[in-house]
């Protein structure tokens, strides 16, 4: 019988972060995007099981990990995964993450170097636009409420995400929030992620540049989060790191397109 995705809470030391865990091989951190959660890693987790031991976490103020009422810049979110690593054992691990994700990735590559053994970085770099992130900011605050059915925030998900397959919205729905009195609203906590956006203002060239890690930058070749000047800016900070842009999706690349990921994650793992 072939494994299947276990849900449990790993207490770090320093945070309890609820992660999803299966597969057997090198570890692998798999890190969301803001306001996001684990789950939506599940389609990488169960095609990379044979070669991997997959890891998804849900990172602090998001899902079901603690949610502490400050604490919410680069920092701390890459100490929280060198926690996890060692917590884990079996590093150094690679970490797979998502726009909020990517950065804590290379935050944590930076840090603590001895820990990491590459960083796939999805759609998010520095020099990300002053008026992008404005956007990005109004974005998150604007999912802080009460959603009357499942179907309502499917609705919601669909128009916000809008090259999103409808599998991945479902899975969104399902997974991002709780049942409260007079309906549904998000599990990830609302002030977290307002103190979460603003600490993505933070200038990351200085990691970026730093970075000693392998490390593949991938960029969703219609996103608005991150334009294809702020890509340039990057390859020229970093001229040696290695690019994909994925054609015909969005910010949301690893949602948008799975296989597409999986496979970058599957020949990335098996080179470094």
């Amino acid at each position: 019988m072939a494994d299947s995705i276990r849900m449990h809470r790993i207490d770090t030391g320093r945070i309890t972060l609820n992660v999803r865990e299966i597969g057997h091989g090198p570890v692998a951190i798999f890190l969301h995007g803001i306001t996001s959660n684990s789950a939506v890693w599940d389609p990488q987790l169960l095609a990379l099981t044979d070669t991997l031991r997959c890891v998804a976490v849900d990172q602090r103020g998001h899902g079901l990990s603690d949610k502490p009422e400050a604490g919410y810049e680069a920092k701390d979110f890459a100490a929280d995964v060198a926690a996890l690593i060692k917590t884990l054992g079996g590093g150094p691990a690679f970490i797979i993450g998502h726009s909020l994700g990517a950065r804590n990735g290379v935050e944590a590559a930076v840090m603590a170097p001895d820990l990491v053994r590459g960083v796939v970085a999805i759609d998010f770099t520095p020099y990300i636009e002053t008026e992008v992130l404005d956007q990005l900011s109004a974005r998150v605050n604007g999912g802080d409420r009460l959603f009357s059915s499942r179907q309502d925030i499917e609705e919601y998900l669909q128009n916000r995400y809008p090259l999103m397959p409808r599998e991945a919205v479902s899975l969104r729905a399902a997974s991002a929030y709780q049942k409260v009195e007079g309906g549904f609203r998000p599990l990830a906590s609302p002030s977290a992620m307002a103190q979460t956006a603003e600490g993505l203002r933070a200038d990351l060239a200085p990691a970026f540049r730093s970075v000693s890690r392998p490390t593949l930058i991938v960029r969703g070749a219609l996103s608005k989060l991150v334009s294809a000047p702020a890509l340039e800016k990057t390859r020229a900070l970093r001229p040696d790191l290695p690019v994909l842009v994925v054609d015909d999706v969005d910010h949301y690349v690893n949602e948008e397109a799975p296989e597409v990921i999986t496979r970058a994650i599957r020949d990335f793992t098996s080179r470094h």
